[in-house]
């Protein structure tokens, strides 16, 4: 059973209201949750960790971890936008399948409105999968083929009580309209469909419960432009109409940067810097963040940037460096090692190359720290202020 059904068992009915004969999108899915108090964000994440063992001989004895998710923090708040940025295999989809329970987690707690997340089980837990919901990343794996457009969208609204027969083929038409498709749709397989297609066939599955709370992995990744630009401004749309609140998965910094709140940067498991949009866009604070924004293509070539290209392999999460995870590739580390004390330098090997940077680069891991700027900018760097 898939993760937007998640439950045999039909919940409680809830009423249909009818307007001319049709199911109205607003009506039908409005949420029952009431409204948070300001201070309190609608997901919180602490110190969440994913490891996954490393197995190996006859009896399968665990020899080691890949550190996929290590000690991840931060909050969405209800009807806004959080951006998780960085390279592949940094962990982003991970933390967002981890935050589901579509992974089992290690360490580390997740509260939805207040509450642990972790600790609901059974009945309890399946009534909760209504408000949390996913957009996957492939448009195409994630639907299946051998069922209608129609069905794909209906099964949970079905299996969940919503509506049946007639009342729900009306709010799959709805909900189809709603993402800017045809209601004749519903009797297509996917496969007829073209990749932005399925992409908002696959938004149109996510609402059909009425989530409060949505895992965006990299929804526009594998579109082009004109469709990318389409399927955020459809997002955002029912973002402003249902107050819900997205983790925006994605490694495109330039639409994250339109599109979310807040944004948290990644590397190898761990978050190194978390800012408003504006002000981690405008006053970048760890060397990684920089030379991710050095990389964006700039509509305008004058004045022409520096870009920042970064030496030396990404290291494995299986064996990550001690100290700050990102200092065999930093360049800031590397400059101001030069000349400097011995005492307070060490040589390292980094892409096959003898380099020195700052021993307490190496030696100390760097927590999340208020730096110079507005109030929550935080960034994990020893060298920055």
């Amino acid at each position: 059973m898939s993760f937007f059904v998640g439950v045999k068992k039909a919940w409680a009915r809830r009423p249909c209201h009818l307007l001319d004969g049709v199911v109205t999108v607003t009506e039908m899915m409005q949420t029952t949750s009431a409204p948070l108090p300001v201070e309190t964000p609608l997901v919180r994440v602490r110190e969440l960790r994913t490891w996954f063992p490393i197995k190996r001989g006859i009896l399968s004895q665990t020899v080691g971890q890949v550190k996929a998710v290590d000690g991840v923090s931060f909050d969405v708040r209800e009807g806004k936008t959080l951006g998780l940025v960085g390279e592949s295999g940094c962990g982003k989809t991970t933390v967002g399948r981890t935050i589901l329970r579509l992974i089992p987690r290690t360490t580390g707690t997740v509260e939805y409105r207040g509450k642990d997340f972790f600790a609901y089980q059974g009945e309890s837990l399946r009534k909760l999968r209504r408000h949390m919901q996913i957009i996957f990343q492939d448009p195409v794996s994630s639907l299946n083929p051998r069922m209608t457009v129609g069905n794909i969208i209906g099964e949970p609204i079905q299996v969940h009580g919503i509506a049946k027969g007639g009342e729900r083929d009306e709010l799959v038409a709805s909900l189809l309209q709603r993402v800017g498709l045809d209601p004749s749709f519903a009797a297509r397989y996917p496969h007829e469909f073209s990749g932005g297609q399925r992409q908002r066939i696959g938004i149109a599955r996510a609402l059909s419960l009425s989530p409060d709370f949505i895992v965006c992995d990299e929804p526009v990744s594998a579109l082009d432009v004109s469709i990318q630009s389409q399927i955020l401004n459809l997002l955002d749309d029912l973002q402003q109409e249902r107050k819900i609140a997205y983790l925006f998965i994605a490694h495109n910094l330039a639409v994250v940067e339109h599109f979310s709140d807040e944004v948290a940067v990644m590397y190898l498991g761990r978050i190194v810097e978390k800012a408003s949009s504006k002000e981690l866009y405008s006053n970048p604070k760890h060397p990684y963040t920089l030379s991710l924004l050095s990389a964006v293509p700039e509509p305008n070539p004058r004045p022409k940037k520096t870009r920042i290209v970064l030496k030396g392999e990404v290291p494995s999460p299986s064996n990550p460096p001690t100290g700050c995870a990102f200092h065999p590739r930093c360049p800031l580390t590397r400059e101001m090692a030069r000349g400097g004390d011995e005492r307070d330098t060490v040589q390292i090997t980094s892409g096959g190359e003898p380099v020195r940077v700052l021993r307490k680069c190496v030696d100390e891991f760097p927590a999340l720290e208020q730096k110079q700027g507005e109030a929550g900018h935080v960034a994990a760097c020893w060298v920055t202020t």
